[in-house]
């Protein structure tokens, strides 16, 4: 087996003996902020439309399959690596198909869906093998739209590039970030078009409950100014086939 894919679903494992949203950070109340954010802008940039086909890759324990169903009225299908998440998002959540898939091989036809969608999971993967999957399954001028973790953050940056600490934090091995104007030429090189990624995010997770509203608008503010916008915490990614 793919050590890459053998590093993941160790960490699969590892995610849900500890508490996978927990481990997430989505389950803290600037947490819960965060992510229904994270969904929004993921809705907004997907373009989709109520009854469309989005395939999600990462899906987890089906958090983001089921705000991004509900905001969208989309058909979801989700998929994960992990049978054992893949189990609690089926117990958790009706109404979205659940499959096992590996992102880097997808068993989908060409073609198939009109958005490809997905939160913190590109990260994981390896990125020509996932955006040639992502690109092929695809239908001809259809998007998708990723958030993942921005490395220029300094928290990020020394997460990802620190053995001791991204063992410590709990990261699997292989896990990095997304440097916003290499992964665009890198979708380009891939064949995507009207590629778009912004940084955003300045509501940290563990922010409390009272500063959450201050914290986040002041957030905002700051992502409206170039330089300083670069070391938001996360990027949104969109791109169209």
């Amino acid at each position: 087996m793919d050590n890459r894919i053998n590093n993941e679903l160790e960490h699969g494992k590892k995610l849900l003996a500890e508490g996978a949203e927990a481990v997430w950070n989505w389950d803290s109340p600037a947490g819960r902020v965060r992510a229904d954010r994270r969904a929004e802008l993921l809705a907004k940039f997907s373009n989709i439309k109520p009854g469309e086909t989005a395939l999600e890759i990462g899906c987890g324990t089906g958090l983001f399959s089921n705000k991004f169903r509900n905001l969208t009225q989309a058909k979801v299908v989700a998929t994960d690596l992990s049978p054992e998440l893949l189990e609690v998002a089926r117990q958790k959540y009706t109404g979205i198909e659940f499959k096992l898939e590996d992102a880097m091989n997808l068993s989908f036809e060409d073609n198939s869906f009109q958005v490809v969608f997905g939160s913190s999971v590109l990260h994981h993967l390896d990125f020509q093998k996932s955006l040639k999957q992502i690109y092929r399954v695809l239908k001809p001028g259809g998007k998708m739209v990723f958030a993942e973790p921005n490395m220029i953050n300094p928290q990020i940056f020394i997460q990802k590039n620190i053995p001791f600490i991204k063992k410590w934090l709990g990261d699997s091995p292989d896990e990095t970030a997304i440097v916003r104007w290499k992964f665009k030429k890198l979708l380009e090189e891939n064949g995507f078009k009207n590629v778009i990624i912004i940084p955003y995010d300045f509501l940290h997770p563990v922010v409390p409950s009272f500063l959450i509203s201050l914290v986040n608008g002041t957030g905002k503010i700051i992502e409206r100014i170039p330089v300083a916008r670069e070391i938001a915490g996360s990027v949104i990614i969109s791109a169209t086939k």
